[in-house]
């Protein structure tokens, strides 16, 4: 039975977040967790009693595995969930206050994982991957995997769910007392070069990865990405058939898969028929109307990701491509690890750029030996890159993709 105290946060919550949506500045997801955490800061531990949880974490996915293992879970019956992106302890807050359910699934960035797992003692920690993403907040990779490490000492009854082809992922997974391992995939391998635990060169070969020092290496998956259409969990197949494109979807639904059976009892391919019926996440993969044009929205935020939507841009008949980049607070100020982006792969294309840093990745194509034209708005760009009409593809920065969003709702 939750104190006075914890109800008296709740309802100053729930005012604070009405109050922000009325007034026109956001959903209130997060000043309304704020104003509950601080009248009672243990009100998160209040409100994760006597659920069944998982937590999803990792620098790129998170949204994305969210919902899919959200759809699984929600085959079972009502599922809390933080779908939304507002994944720190006052987004959590929130999720778990609109909700009574007995099943919660719970997006949380990498770096409030241990306070956020602490509070709601996970049945599965669900660890997607490890790579630089905002510079000025989480580069230090190693030190957020020696965090996840340290954390599985803490949580004895929570099983990692983790993506044995990351190295760092499976290192910090090791320090829990129980792993499921999923061959979720890994195509960016710059921020894994040496081993996390000795600090050895770390070799690649034949798919696996090993440690020339203390030998660690690649774990065998439980479940495991097939092919871009098959999944196998435990040494049998299943069909997969996604409406979100490209391989990486394919990984997060392995680890999507792998949580909902373990930590939810959900049937897989009850699962997997769920995870079909998921279009787009939050806007991503969405088809908006851009002056005229039809723009397929991408999020590309990090190295990493950008590798994965260059990945996309090359499935099927090339469309003119858009960049709207942004470096806001939210971006990370720094944008210099767009020179660590293979933006080579564009060579061959006209790519037209908007955005407040479009400066920047203009320069940057242009070393790719890349044609690319400035325009002041992305509307602009979209009628530049498709005079006649037609599909563009948009790659945007996070602050650059939810003003895309706004524009198109």
């Amino acid at each position: 039975m939750m104190s006075a105290r914890t109800r008296a946060a709740l309802a100053i919550g729930t005012a604070a977040a009405a109050a922000s949506r009325r007034l026109g500045r956001g959903s209130g997801e997060v000043i309304g967790g704020k104003a509950a955490l601080r009248l009672d800061p243990r009100v998160l531990e209040a409100l994760a009693a006597g659920r069944t949880t998982a937590t999803v974490s990792g620098t790129n996915g998170k949204t994305t595995t969210t919902r899919l293992l959200a759809a699984a879970v929600g085959t079972a019956g009502p599922v809390a969930s933080n779908g939304g992106g507002a994944n720190m302890a006052a987004g959590v807050v929130s999720a778990l206050s609109r909700s009574r359910s007995d099943r919660a699934v719970l997006e949380v960035d990498e770096i409030w994982l241990p306070r956020v797992a602490a509070a709601t003692t996970p049945a599965a920690a669900v660890l997607l991957n490890l790579t630089r993403d905002q510079l000025d907040r989480s580069n230090e990779t190693r030190r957020i995997a020696a965090l996840w490490r340290a954390l599985g000492a803490t949580l004895p009854d929570t099983v990692a769910v983790a993506n044995a082809d990351d190295p760092l992922v499976t290192w910090a997974a090791l320090g829990f007392a129980r792993q499921v391992w999923v061959g979720a995939g890994q195509r960016w391998t710059l921020d894994a070069m040496v081993c996390p635990h000795c600090a050895q060169l770390l070799l690649r070969e034949d798919g696996g990865w090993h440690c020339v020092g203390c030998g660690l290496a690649r774990p065998v998956p439980d479940v495991d990405v097939v092919d871009a259409t098959t999944l196998s969990d435990r040494g049998r197949t299943y069909e997969l058939d996604l409406r979100l494109p490209g391989a990486v979807n394919a990984g997060n639904a392995a680890m999507a898969l792998a949580a909902a059976r373990l930590a939810f009892g959900v049937d897989p391919e009850a699962a997997l028929a769920a995870m079909a019926t998921v279009g787009d996440v939050g806007g991503r993969y969405a088809v908006v109307p851009l002056a005229g044009r039809h723009a397929r929205l991408l999020l590309a935020k990090n190295p990493a990701g950008w590798l994965e939507m260059l990945g996309l841009l090359d499935e099927g008949p090339p469309r003119p491509v858009v960049i709207h980049f942004h470096s806001r607070v939210a971006d990370g100020r720094d944008p210099s690890w767009i020179w660590d982006v293979p933006l080579e792969r564009l060579a061959g294309r006209t790519v037209h750029v908007s955005g407040e840093r479009a400066e920047d990745m203009v320069l940057r194509l242009a070393y790719a030996g890349v044609g690319a034209v400035r325009h002041p708005t992305p509307e602009a760009a979209a009628e530049a890159a498709a005079p006649a009409g037609g599909d563009v593809d948009v790659l945007a920065t996070y602050t650059a993709f939810r003003e895309l969003t706004v524009r198109a709702s």
